[in-house]
């Protein structure tokens, strides 16, 4: 790669990084404020509630991914990249500055969930301009090793989120990070999206869509839209899977090492941040391994794994009684996982055309997210309040297993030219011939 690719993945990883920290650090530091919003009473019904509002941001996110791709495909992905940072920004200044429950009564959660929505719909555009950004910016041979870059700055986000929260856990005492020491990262969060601000506004638009020639007055809306159905359909149903094992491993395994296998809320955030760091490294090596040898037979990989895994892992860190067997076992969760978060960003954007190209992947992500992601720690704490924790482990592997059917069944993509797929045409699962051509 040139140094002007490495310069377009570097400020649009950047921005990502920023938004996915003030998204995670929420789940983060939930267990620091879900008291202060919502009456004393059972910690784990404080928990359901703040994820609840957490569940909230992601039904949130079809509306985000709905507006914010309809601008990044007729107005550009710099502009939706400019936009989704700025929306991030006011919700974090939001939640550093709402009232508890002591001193406004609910209207301190009323602020949270105005915060949360924000949030969902800047993340709904977000992950969708980002990851077109990334696909189209990158040199064909090389999508899957520069898409990549998306989960790297978006757990490099949560690393920053989990780092921060170590160091005050280290700092301050445990009833100061209670009273007002869980508003520092969002306050860190929004000065960081004011510099990303500044970055993306200086950003280069990809080739790709500078170059696209096809400006229909449809360009980037739900009628263009409904032209990939399949694509669509196809988005939503690899997803599946994927996400709610991304977020079980992730935004809840923190939560669930303290609250279920009973280790202490130090040991458990530095086992997420030790495996996360990993995670993230293993991205772009996988990502390269797609570019080698196709897309779908890493999808099918972590489809595998998960569906026959995810049972006796989680059964296993419920029992762990320490720091290294919660990290092997949390990394080998997430080795699995690597599977799909290291292309799977690719594989969407190159489905559909440059027209509807940020719209077909933002839609149908966050409609995915919202039924399947944004919902997996509040399911999770569902059934650990009726008494049947292990029906979620359950649950997980139901998921993988609905998209590994998807994954056999759909076509190879990586050699698809991103320039000459036209509009109106498209490829999804199933037999039958492609439309889309491939790269010479």
């Amino acid at each position: 790669m040139g140094r002007q690719h490495w310069k377009k993945i570097w400020v649009g990883s950047a921005g990502n990084m920023v938004e996915w920290f003030d998204w995670f650090v929420y789940a983060s530091f939930a267990t620091y404020f879900a008291g202060a919003f919502f009456p004393s009473g059972n910690p784990t019904a404080q928990l359901m509630n703040t994820a609840g509002i957490f569940a909230v941001g992601f039904f949130m996110r079809p509306v985000g991914g709905w507006l914010l791709g309809r601008v990044g495909d007729r107005k550009g992905r710099k502009a939706a990249l400019t936009l989704t940072v700025t929306l991030m920004s006011a919700s974090a200044v939001l939640i550093a500055v709402a009232p508890t429950y002591s001193v406004a009564g609910y209207g301190g959660a009323l602020v949270l969930l105005v915060a949360r929505l924000l949030q969902g719909l800047s993340v709904g555009g977000e992950y969708a301009a980002s990851a077109t950004y990334l696909t189209e910016a990158s040199d064909p041979s090389r999508r899957g090793f520069a898409s990549s870059f998306q989960y790297v700055s978006m757990t490099a986000g949560q690393i920053a989120g989990l780092g921060l929260l170590i160091i005050l856990q280290r700092t301050m005492s445990d009833d100061a990070l209670h009273s007002y020491g869980w508003r520092i990262p969002f306050i860190v969060g929004a000065l960081g999206a004011a510099v990303v601000f500044y970055l993306r506004r200086t950003m280069l638009e990809t080739e790709v869509y500078a170059e696209d020639t096809s400006h229909s007055a449809e360009r980037g809306t739900l009628r263009a839209l409904w032209r990939h159905k399949r694509e669509a359909f196809l988005v939503i149903a690899l997803t599946m899977g994927g996400t709610v094992a991304y977020y079980t491993y992730t935004t809840y395994l923190t939560k669930y090492l303290s609250n279920s296998a009973g280790l202490s809320k130090q040991t458990a955030t530095l086992v997420s941040f030790t495996a996360l760091i990993v995670f993230a490294c293993l991205q772009p090596l996988a990502g390269a391994l797609s570019d080698r040898v196709g897309r779908r037979p890493l999808l099918i990989t972590f489809a595998v794994g998960s569906t026959l895994l995810t049972v006796p892992i989680m059964t296993l860190l419920r029992r762990v009684d320490g720091y290294w067997p919660a990290l092997g076992l949390a990394l080998l969760a997430l080795v699995v996982v690597t599977g799909y978060t290291s292309i799977n960003a690719c594989v969407k954007a190159e489905l559909f055309p440059t027209g509807v190209r940020a719209l077909g992947v933002a839609l149908p992500y966050a409609i995915a997210n919202a039924l399947f992601g944004g919902t997996a720690e509040y399911v999770a704490l569902w059934f650990k309040k009726g008494g049947i924790e292990s029906g979620f482990y359950w649950y997980v592997a139901a998921c993988a297993a609905v998209s590994l059917v998807v994954y056999v069944t759909m076509r190879e993509t990586k050699d698809l030219d991103l320039a000459r797929v036209k509009a109106g045409e498209g490829t999804g699962a199933g037999d039958g011939e492609s439309t889309l051509t491939t790269a010479s």
